[in-house]
């Protein structure tokens, strides 16, 4: 595979939490995005910068502000951001200001640790939005690339959907 132009920015999100059984519950953890990677067996990695650990319901106007920053700070022109699935869609609408480069931001609506896991189809899927669509930003699940501004999360659905219009 010939080395693109892409950097990875992990935010957290479930595609990175681990299950804790003592606590029973949650914590997002180191990012996935390197492991899944390592197995698609690409000819190079590519650059893997760990923004933040956090679910994205905790996360705050400051760290939008610091995904924009480190996204327009890049030298790359094209972006995997890996994030949250419930506001995923507020950091992308926040990234639209952004131009001239190709913005992807994708996650997982079960951790990327588990077998039955969305978590590598979906980075896959973003990896090929990178290569086919023009500069802007797009958020990729369930299969399907959507322009930012056209792109809901169907909280009762558990899915992304396209915003009519």
């Amino acid at each position: 595979m010939q080395r693109m132009d892409v950097v990875i920015f992990t935010a957290g999100g479930t595609i990175d939490k681990v299950y804790f059984d003592a606590k029973g519950g949650y914590q997002v953890g180191a990012p996935m995005v390197r492991d899944l990677l390592e197995h698609a067996r690409l000819a190079t990695l590519p650059r893997i910068v760990e923004l933040l650990r956090k679910d994205s319901l905790e996360m705050s106007a400051v760290d939008r502000e610091a995904i924009r920053a480190a996204v327009v700070a890049s030298p790359e022109t094209h972006v995997i951001v890996t994030h949250g699935t419930d506001t995923m869609v507020e950091t992308a609408r926040v990234l639209q200001a952004i131009s001239g480069k190709t913005i992807v931001l994708t996650g997982a609506l079960q951790p990327g640790r588990f077998s039955d896991s969305d978590a590598a189809f979906n980075l896959g899927l973003a990896f090929a939005a990178l290569q086919l669509c023009s500069a802007g930003v797009y958020v990729v699940a369930n299969g399907t690339v959507f322009p930012a501004d056209r792109v809901r999360k169907n909280r009762e659905l558990n899915c992304f959907e396209r915003i009519p219009g």
